[in-house]
């Protein structure tokens, strides 16, 4: 099983980028997919959440300007993100919760897609 996240790029403040995370492999089902943001010396922290049933996590921070979303039948989730900010920029990670063919649910991350918001 891999994540793979996608979308990062360049954005000027105010303008808007929309990351892709997909999982691949012998997959049965993926539940929780989740992303994550980190700059420099600082932990990962939780941007959004959202399970398979479609509940949803916003942090604080992103709230009105992130979205999360997700398509089941292409285990991908997506997160928009509108309104950027400067203090966006740093790397997003996915990360999710995939049970495989063997039955074992297992948590993954993601390599991390980087985003940079121009001031």
């Amino acid at each position: 099983v891999q994540l793979q996240a996608s979308g990062g790029g360049l954005a000027e403040t105010g303008g808007s980028l929309r990351l892709s995370c997909v999982a691949t492999g012998k997959i049965v089902s993926v539940s929780a997919m989740n992303w994550y943001h980190q700059t420099p010396g600082k932990e990962r922290e939780f941007v959004a959440g959202i399970g398979s049933d479609g509940w949803t996590n916003i942090d604080d921070s992103v709230k009105g300007r992130f979205t999360i979303s997700r398509d089941n039948l292409k285990n991908t989730a997506y997160l928009q993100m509108d309104s950027l900010k400067p203090e966006d920029t740093g790397v997003y990670y996915c990360n999710a919760d995939v049970t495989d063919w063997g039955q074992y649910t297992r948590n993954y991350w993601g390599r991390g897609t980087l985003v940079t918001v121009s001031s």
